[in-house]
């Protein structure tokens, strides 16, 4: 099966942009993602009953910190990554497909998959299948059309070295993420996203969901992190005694909640029900929260790594 013009990946939004044009582009990711689930309700022959099967896709493989893996998600599915400290990288892809026959079954079988390719230190997760036109117009000539709207998943499971680069673009469904400590750069489409991260270089760009990031230590190793989300709530949890640099915005609606009480105001207008500029201890790592239509819930964690 060919690959090579398979995806190109969406960038994250930079810093440097205006917080306006990030409204103006989430905003209408969040359009587009309600007219593709109304199309593809609309294609689905939810007449006739469909029939489930389920493959499993397991590997495991040398893989040395410092390394970059790039994972294309499928329109729908969870995705889960875990740090640990072999110097190796597992994955457990888990497929299931819908169709009306059997028939449909195989044919979708041998589109909707995934495909792992790797270049030096770099690996690339790459789910391939009926969402991606490009990829259907090369491998699959009159593939039929009552296929191209039956749901189907991919859930990921993914082990990686600790100090591991990690790049996402996903679409719906939930997604986890503990111990990794490289440049994680993730995108998504709507999703209940729970890192528990202890550093790093983060940048988060959601359309629709909840996003929680819970810090377990005092002092985070690495640039901090960037989260952006156009509608939903967001929770951030921190330990007492933190040290750190936030600024949140509120763009639309909703508000923060400071339910931490360590704050000092870092420069004006300092805590407002729509914007935050704080200081958390002794300063350090610098975290940006850019919430479109949502809130902002900062909490103190029960208990704290010392």
């Amino acid at each position: 099966m060919q690959t090579s013009n398979i995806h190109s990946r969406c960038p994250l939004i930079e810093r440097g942009f205006s917080i306006s044009i990030f409204a103006i582009a989430v905003f209408s990711l969040l359009g587009t993602s309600e007219a593709f689930a109304q199309k593809s309700k609309n294609t689905s022959p939810n007449s006739v009953p469909l029939l489930t099967r389920h493959a499993t896709k397991h590997e495991t493989r040398r893989f040395a910190y410092g390394g970059q893996i790039t994972l294309v998600g499928a329109p729908q599915g969870s995705i889960t990554v875990e740090g640990w400290t072999r110097s190796e990288f597992e994955i457990t892809a888990d497929i299931e497909l819908q169709a009306p026959t059997e028939g449909d079954l195989d044919r979708l079988a041998m589109v909707n998959g995934v495909v792992l390719d790797e270049d030096a230190n770099h690996l690339r997760i790459l789910t391939t299948g009926t969402h991606d036109k490009r990829f259907m117009k090369s491998v699959s000539k009159g593939f039929p059309k009552h296929l191209l709207g039956l749901p189907w998943k991919v859930d990921y499971k993914i082990r990686a070295p600790v100090s591991t680069n990690l790049e996402i673009n996903a679409g719906r469904g939930p997604i986890a993420l503990t111990s990794i400590e490289g440049a994680i750069q993730l995108s998504a489409t709507e999703s209940d996203a729970t890192m528990t991260l202890t550093g790093g270089t983060v940048a988060v760009t959601i359309g629709a969901g909840n996003v929680g990031l819970f810090i377990p230590v005092r002092s985070w190793r690495g640039g901090g992190a960037d989260i952006r989300l156009a509608a939903g709530e967001v929770t951030l949890e921190l330990p007492s005694g933190f040290n750190g640099d936030i600024e949140a915005d509120i763009l639309r609606s909703g508000s923060i909640e400071d339910g931490y009480g360590e704050f000092e105001s870092r420069e004006r207008p300092g805590i407002t029900p729509q914007k935050l500029r704080v200081r958390a201890g002794s300063g350090g790592a610098a975290f940006h929260f850019t919430i479109g239509a949502g809130n902002l819930h900062i909490r103190k964690a029960v208990a704290s790594d010392k």
